[in-house]
């Protein structure tokens, strides 16, 4: 088989490492690169003056592609992925997949009916720490899940144009979504502007799974110091991510508690028993790996295929839904957002609502966990 010709669309931050790893492929080739700012194309050729290079997404549609990979601002994802789908491309989208639910949902239509593959950059869903918790998951090594919790934090990088959910959060929330396999019902968020009032710059993310299956996620663009981490804690172990420990990424605990039968006390209430295990530790090995080229290597194959991706754009859909009913809890002042096959509630405030400021499906309770299904494009 012939490789495939990828186009790439923005060489600002991200499109440099999109074309380095489409280059490295042995299934891909880089055929051109694309980029409105005329600045920016000519930084790019200094390093990369073998390449073609055009200003236009016209000019780019006129050239001999299989796909594109689009690595520009959220605001621009939905108007060029639509074209390069009506133009019969494979699209790879950075996360995330687009700026509302509505143009997410667009997309994956759009894809759906021009029989292409659409596919988001999701690239911790490659690391081989993240498939080796997911092994250690599928495998009950843990037991049920109770938690999880998440920090990433740094100082930087200030996007101007989306908040700290959007920017950070997709990486985590993807990553939960893959490990539990479950749809969200419900979150609630808060988050606090400083350096520009309109867009936050700190911010915690509450998610409920169901089944007492939480999820915490802290992202921070303002932390004096850098932290990438996740606890996962089940029944029976708990594991800690970190992702800045290159030589011992994943560790696994052997620590939790043991439930006994409730003893009456002497008052006649009931008193649970509870006991605590302290076991070993230890760090299952991890084979090094560039993410991203994964990435891009399964993009192709599932052009190669025609199988879908592991991040494709219904688990994007799912993730734009989290983050856009973030923000609604955000703007709520922490409400909870009840998710409902791909459509959040609207708000009540009377006194049959759980509680003030919540937002609930209907007065006959919350939905429970359920496994994921493709409800969000009914």
């Amino acid at each position: 088989m012939e490789k495939l010709k990828i186009g790439i669309i923005g060489c600002g931050y991200w499109g440099p490492n999109l074309v380095r790893n489409f280059s490295a492929c042995p299934l891909t080739e880089v055929a051109a690169v694309c980029d409105s700012s005329p600045a920016r194309l000519e930084k790019f050729r200094q390093t990369h003056g073998h390449l073609k290079l055009v200003g236009s997404l016209d000019e780019l549609l006129d050239l001999p592609l299989d796909a594109v990979a689009i690595a520009t601002p959220v605001t621009t994802h939905y108007s060029l992925g639509k074209r390069c789908l009506e133009a019969g491309l494979h699209v790879l989208i950075e996360k995330p997949l687009a700026a509302s639910v509505e143009e997410a949902r667009a997309l994956v239509e759009l894809a759906d009916r021009h029989g292409q593959i659409l596919m988001v950059d999701h690239t911790y869903l490659f690391n081989n720490s993240v498939r080796k918790i997911k092994e250690l998951v599928e495998a009950g090594e843990l037991g049920d899940l109770y938690f999880i919790d998440s920090i990433r934090i740094n100082l930087g990088l200030f996007q101007h144009d989306i908040n700290v959910i959007w920017d950070l959060a997709p990486h985590d929330l993807s990553i939960a979504d893959h490990i539990i396999g479950a749809e969200a019902r419900s979150i609630s968020a808060w988050g606090c502007a400083h350096a520009d009032r309109g867009i936050e710059d700190i911010a915690y993310v509450n998610v409920d799974y169901g089944d007492r299956m939480l999820a915490n996620f802290h992202v921070n663009w303002l932390s004096p110091v850098k932290i990438r981490q996740m606890i996962f804690a089940g029944s029976r172990k708990g594991l800690i991510f970190n992702e800045l420990n290159a030589t011992e990424p994943i560790k696994v605990y052997d620590r939790g508690i043991e439930l006994g039968e409730a003893a009456e006390g002497a008052e006649g209430r009931h008193k649970l028993l509870v006991g605590y295990r302290s076991g070993d530790v230890w760090s299952p090995h991890v084979e090094p790996s560039e993410a991203l080229q994964g990435m891009v290597t399964h993009f192709a194959e599932c052009i190669r295929d025609g199988t879908t991706p592991l991040s494709d754009g219904r688990m994007g859909l799912r993730v734009v839904q989290q983050l856009e009913a973030a923000n609604r809890s955000v703007r709520a002042q922490g409400g909870r957002v009840v998710l409902s096959q791909g459509a959040y509630a609207s708000a009540k405030t009377d006194a049959s609502s759980n509680r003030p400021g919540e937002w609930d499906q209907d007065r006959g309770g919350r939905p429970a966990r359920t496994r994921r299904d493709h409800s969000l494009l009914r």
